[in-house]
């Protein structure tokens, strides 16, 4: 058993922009295109992901630093860390369910895409491990295996109900047609798509708008996302108490961020559309006329500068928040980052909104703060059952990710009633 646990982390090592390739290359020659097309496709999917997670650590390795330097400044004082979704995917990985989340995870999407229960073919198997965290903490109390898997199938369901019905919004908004985002720490923040329409119809707020265009619009040359990147991140490093040279640092990358990441989509769409038409074709030879979409990581979403711009805004807001929400017990710190990633939907739904995308992004954040603060405890206990280096100085630790998702946290909770 520990052997095939290592093979499958083995697998799960090497990243997205290897694994996301691999599956596209197979899906292709199941669909009928021939082996070079099918090579091709995958290849191309890979390159823009290799693109796509460029650009992403090049915003990860400038928001950290900013972010602490924040913490810093504000001298808070607060016993939970957040460590963010690298180290919480370790952790998940090392449990004893881990095994089996990705033969059950395969299985009962063909189950589901089978019986019509879901649109979603999802290719996305690197993030698989967010079912697997939901599995390792209901593992953590109850100690049976049944019963995290049971937990895992239905946060992966959730996922994928969510994932059709957000489809095409994400076909709209995002130019993505025939695809569906399944990522579970942005599946959490969908409720946030029901602030947003009851925000949208409040007489006065509704009409406070700051999109790209209407910004360009108003701004002309300096309203374009290039100088949007520029401006949200040298403020950021202002807010950080960085000197001149690593403020003009700072805004270059995110002016970089802003530019680079929607021409790595267009790459990603170049790759995925031969493959989607031939799913499409494939189905409706042997099942008749039917939407099928491909599941793909959120990261194709961080394409729109909306998205970006506003999870920048909500970086500084996620620190206050936490020195002033009276319970909080969390430090945001690893997971600052993948804020983008959470927003995208609320994004969408406000159809690039800036404004009402904070506003709603803030409420959520804020939500998310006290749910990672409420699982630390058996967060904590499972980075120790997996002997996790834990950061000096903390007493407990969680995530905005993982342990913040309001998914996740009520499966937790529902399992926990009897235990």
């Amino acid at each position: 058993m520990q052997g095939f646990v290592d093979a499958i982390q083995g697998f799960l090592d090497l990243g997205a922009t290897v694994i996301l390739p691999v599956a596209i290359f197979f899906l292709g020659l199941l669909f009928g295109q021939k082996p070079g097309k099918a090579f091709r496709s995958g290849l191309t999917i890979g390159v823009a992901f290799v693109g796509i997670f460029l650009v992403v650590d090049l915003l990860v390795n400038n928001l950290g630093p900013a972010a602490q330097g924040m913490v810093d400044r504000l001298g808070v004082e607060l016993n939970v860390i957040d460590i963010g979704w690298p180290a919480s995917s370790s952790i998940a990985w090392a449990s004893a369910v881990a095994a089996f989340i990705i033969p059950l995870g395969l299985l009962i999407n063909v189950i589901m895409l089978v019986t019509k229960t879901t649109k979603t073919m999802n290719v996305d198997i690197w993030n698989f491990w967010h079912y697997t965290f939901i599995a390792a903490m209901i593992y953590a109390i109850s100690g049976s295996i049944i019963e995290g898997l049971i937990g895992a199938v239905i946060f992966q369901i959730v996922c994928l109900k969510i994932a059709d019905w957000t489809a095409p919004m994400v076909s709209e908004f995002y130019e993505l047609p025939g695809v569906s985002i399944a990522t579970g720490s942005t599946i959490s923040y969908a409720p946030g798509i029901f602030l947003v329409q009851g925000l949208q119809k409040i007489p006065g707020v509704k009409n406070w708008n700051a999109d790209p265009n209407t910004i360009q619009h108003r701004f002309g040359v300096f309203g374009e996302s290039i100088f949007i990147g520029l401006f949200l991140g040298a403020t950021i490093g202002i807010l950080s108490g960085y000197g001149a040279g690593e403020v003009i640092e700072i805004g270059m990358a995110m002016a970089a961020v802003m530019v680079l990441m929607p021409r790595m989509v267009k790459i990603l769409m170049e790759g995925l559309m031969p493959v989607s038409e031939s799913a499409r074709e494939w189905l409706s030879k042997r099942f008749g006329e039917r939407e099928i979409y491909i599941g793909l990581d959120a990261a194709v979403l961080l394409g729109h500068p909306s998205v970006i711009s506003t999870a920048l805004i909500l970086v500084p807001i996620t620190v206050v928040l936490a020195v002033i929400l009276p319970g909080n017990s969390l430090l945001p710190f690893g997971d600052l980052a993948t804020i983008p990633f959470v927003v995208a939907f609320i994004v969408g739904a406000a159809r690039g909104n800036i404004v009402h995308s904070v506003i709603v992004g803030t409420i959520m954040i804020a939500l998310s703060l006290y749910l990672a603060t409420d699982v630390a405890p058996v967060f904590t206990d499972m980075a120790n059952n997996a002997d996790f280096n834990m950061p000096e100085g903390s007493a407990q630790i969680s995530s905005i990710d993982q342990g913040g998702n309001l998914v996740n946290w009520i499966i937790y909770r529902i399992f926990s009633i009897f235990h």
